[in-house]
């Protein structure tokens, strides 16, 4: 009697209640996770948003399939959008010449377009890229004292290049080294100072069709008055 009673409980082996634990569980669990899921988004805010500082920076760049040259940039700080997060706009500008395997790998393969099955090689002379660089960037702020800010940064950068040379100005080869192409930005940096005036340096890297490079910038940033705080990593 008591054996039928219970298998009609459902309770004698487990195999009518064990089927809801994992409901019940993913249940409880489930509020939580968009608790948690609200609270980090509520941290995101475009009422603290607005120009707070400038920098102009300068220094070398390199790149597989440019010689090094020198690249320099300005940035506008646009402040915070959640705690220890900024927002920074960006233009840079570089001119390189194209590396020597560089340009002979584009020669050998205009070579086999408009000469093929001839040996003859296609002397293009001296080639120039220039790149003008417009960015966003999400920099990480970590203060690490009252006058040293360290940062890490990604963002999204549009690139457009131009292609210049005795040899190919006003030639479909110019129209091929002519582009506009998406890259996406890494930056790792610090700034030193106090009040208004602070003192960068910054290590990017860009990955991008055609070229990808790695700079070492140093500049100057200046806050103007009323956002001093801004760089402290907090939003105000």
């Amino acid at each position: 009697m008591s054996s039928a009673s219970t298998k009609a409980g459902g309770r004698s082996d487990g195999r009518t209640v064990g089927p809801w634990i994992p409901l019940a569980v993913l249940l409880s669990v489930s509020p939580t996770a968009r608790l948690s899921a609200q609270g980090f988004l509520s941290q995101f805010s475009y009422d603290n948003l607005k120009p707070s500082a400038l920098q102009v920076d300068l220094g070398p760049v390199g790149g597989n399939n440019i010689r090094g040259t020198l690249t320099g940039g300005l940035r506008l700080d646009y402040g915070f959008i959640a705690p220890h997060v900024r927002v920074l706009l960006g233009v840079s500008y570089y001119k390189a010449d194209f590396s020597s395997a560089a340009r002979a790998r584009f020669a050998q393969s205009l070579d086999s377009i408009v000469n093929p099955g001839t040996p003859d090689a296609i002397n293009l002379g001296r080639i120039t890229w220039s790149d003008v660089t417009g960015d966003i960037d999400l920099q990480y702020v970590l203060p690490q004292g009252r006058s040293v800010t360290t940062y890490l940064g990604i963002g999204l950068g549009a690139h457009i290049r131009h292609g210049s040379g005795p040899a190919i100005n006003g030639t479909f080869v110019q129209d091929a080294l002519n582009s506009i192409t998406a890259g996406l930005n890494g930056t790792i940096g610090a700034e030193v100072g106090a009040q208004r005036w602070r003192f960068t340096l910054e290590a990017r890297g860009v990955l991008s069709s055609g070229v990808s490079t790695a700079s070492l910038r140093s500049g100057v940033m200046y806050h103007w008055a009323g956002t001093r705080g801004g760089g402290r990593g907090t939003a105000k």
